[in-house]
């Protein structure tokens, strides 16, 4: 039973327990009843199971309902009924809206005055029908739950069942792939992922368009204060923030600070792997904020909401004792606090899960014993988290870039801004593909990205030439075509090959930086090359810089030069 696009990624979840029984029917219906109807006709498409209408759902008689949420005419179902939570666990306060709907959201969100509100999902308003409980199973991951269930609504205890957390266990079953999801992303050595999350609470990190909110204001400080070769930025938003609005509305919000290198993640296939990834998280009291600190990431939280969150619930308290960001003091230096001064517990998932890796069986159990059904003899098992598509940074908006030249060693610091102040020599960079077509005449480099043998470009050789043919002032062009490599032309040294050396791994326009940098301050690549010493992402980079034997001209000598020859021999 689909609510929208959050829950459907709940029962995804579960769905392989079900795989490889020939006496099991997997049907799918959505409720209708959530605000947030985008986004599940997709997924549902790529399930390629029948989906039956609501109506023709609540008329159908079925051994088991699985729902992780508690929208729709539950009630009315022809069957079993077992909900499971679409977040860790049961934390967030809810009155019930009106009578009739259990949407949450469909009423107000203002919290009510006088006494605390219910806890959804875990309290006589949304578990109860008549005085008794309308569902057969629901799904506790730990006896915490249990606890605050047997003091509100202990008619309710009877029908829960621990059965642990599946979407905790997939992250710890893929905790030994966290290198692989950082490549996945792009993350170089020495690199920090630092990722922005939020809830869909209008008092989340992501707000609701106030003047109050935070993020509008703190993405481009971010972009400027954090410099691209040390930290990398990625941003997991809640599924309601992403299909509420449209994925072309928060693009368009975001604009600015994904021209910068901010990716977006997945919200249905890919947030797990951005939170095993990350070396930080700017969050709020959303359970991925929550997840992320039960997988020992350190956590700083930009908003707090605890006016949203059930007081005796382990999220609470991880609110309550979590370091909070200052939207007005300086960000990297918060950043780098956080992770210098963070201890992880011992165990800090302790209250996520109370049977870490054992979701799969228990939950299987319950399900067949609902359907009295005997298990299957294989073992239960979850998908693995899938290895997300290889998208690195993609900066777009001019840098500025800050160097310091001593020898063959160069000091990069590459922003969209720099404090006035700052110690060294700073020039443009610019990608050719920049929106802001202005700043192209003003830039001392200009790279561009693509595979080597593009015909559309001509190749390197070609491209680089008509860069420097066509903007006068800039004296390097770059064309990256690997992750570790690039080609560029300079005015005074022509065609050189940039690569990495052993151990390098940045960037390579930020070698092509370097290089301007280093030819700026009088420097000479001899015949035989040079290697130049990066530093950068705490680490130093060896650039082997050579020369390729193109001659240091631009493409109209080039034209000059073949204009009156004669045409080869036939």
């Amino acid at each position: 039973m689909v609510h929208n696009a959050t829950s459907a990624g709940r029962l995804l979840d579960v769905l392989p327990l079900f795989h490889g029984d020939f006496r099991v029917q997997l049907l799918v219906a959505s409720t209708g009843s959530s605000a947030f109807q985008d986004g599940i006709g997709e997924l549902l498409a790529g399930l390629g199971l029948p989906v039956l209408p609501w109506e023709q759902a609540l008329s159908t008689p079925v051994d088991l309902a699985i729902s992780a949420s508690f929208g729709g005419q539950l009630p009315l179902l022809q069957g079993k009924l077992s909900v499971i939570s679409h977040g860790a666990g049961y934390t967030k306060t809810l009155a019930k809206p009106g009578a009739g709907s259990r949407e949450p959201g469909a009423g107000s969100r203002e919290p009510g005055a006088g006494s605390r509100e219910p806890t959804f999902g875990l309290s006589p308003e949304w578990l109860l029908e008549d005085g008794t409980p309308y569902l057969d199973g629901l799904v506790l991951s730990h006896p915490e739950q249990l606890e605050r269930l047997r003091r509100v609504c202990p008619e309710a205890v009877d029908v829960s069942v621990l059965a642990g957390d599946p979407c905790f266990d997939r992250m710890l079953a893929a905790r030994p792939y966290r290198d692989r999801f950082r490549r996945a992303l792009g993350v170089r050595r020495g690199q920090r992922l630092v990722v922005l999350n939020s809830t869909w609470n209008p008092e989340g990190f992501f707000g609701s368009g106030g003047g109050q909110d935070i993020l509008p204001g703190l993405l481009p400080r971010l972009t400027a204060e954090l410099p691209a070769d040390d930290y990398r930025l990625a941003v997991v938003l809640h599924p309601n923030i992403w299909y509420g609005h449209g994925p072309g509305q928060v693009r368009a919000w975001l604009d600015q600070a994904l021209r910068s290198g901010l990716t977006l993640i997945d919200p249905a296939h890919a947030w797990r792997q951005a939170l095993l990834a990350a070396d930080a998280v700017l969050g709020d009291f959303g359970a991925a904020s929550y997840y992320a600190s039960a997988l020992g990431v350190p956590v700083l939280l930009a908003a707090a909401g605890q006016d949203r969150l059930d007081p005796d619930t382990p999220l609470a308290a991880f609110v309550r004792d979590a370091p909070r960001l200052d939207p007005h003091g300086p960000l990297r230096a918060q950043v780098e606090k956080l992770l210098a001064g963070h201890r992880p517990a011992a165990d800090p998932g302790q209250f996520v899960t109370s049977a870490p890796g054992a979701s799969a069986a228990l939950l299987r159990r319950h399900f067949y014993h609902l359907m009295d059904l005997p298990e299957p003899a294989a073992p239960a098992l979850l998908d693995p988290l899938p290895l997300p598509p290889y998208e690195p940074p993609r900066r777009t908006a001019p840098l500025r870039v800050l160097t310091r030249v001593w020898g063959t060693d160069i000091t990069i610091e590459r922003s969209t801004e720099h404090p006035y102040d700052a110690d060294g020599d700073v020039h443009l960079s610019v990608h050719e593909d920049t929106r802001d077509r202005g700043s192209l005449e003003l830039a001392d480099v200009i790279v561009r990205d693509g595979p080597a043998d593009d015909p559309r470009l001509g190749g390197p050789q070609a491209w680089t030439a008509e860069i420097l043919d066509r903007h006068v002032h800039c004296s390097v062009a770059a064309y990256v075509s690997g992750p570790d490599s690039c080609v560029a032309r300079s005015r005074g040294q022509g065609l050189l090959r940039l690569s990495a050396g052993p151990g390098a791994d940045v960037d390579p326009a930020a070698y092509a930086s370097s290089l301007y940098a280093w030819l700026a301050a009088d420097g000479t690549v001899p015949s035989g090359g040079v290697t130049l010493r990066v530093h950068a992402a705490d680490g130093v980079h060896p650039v082997v810089v050579e020369l390729t034997g193109g001659h240091p001209r631009s493409a109209a000598e080039a034209r000059r030069d073949t204009a009156g020859a004669e045409p080869p021999p036939e």
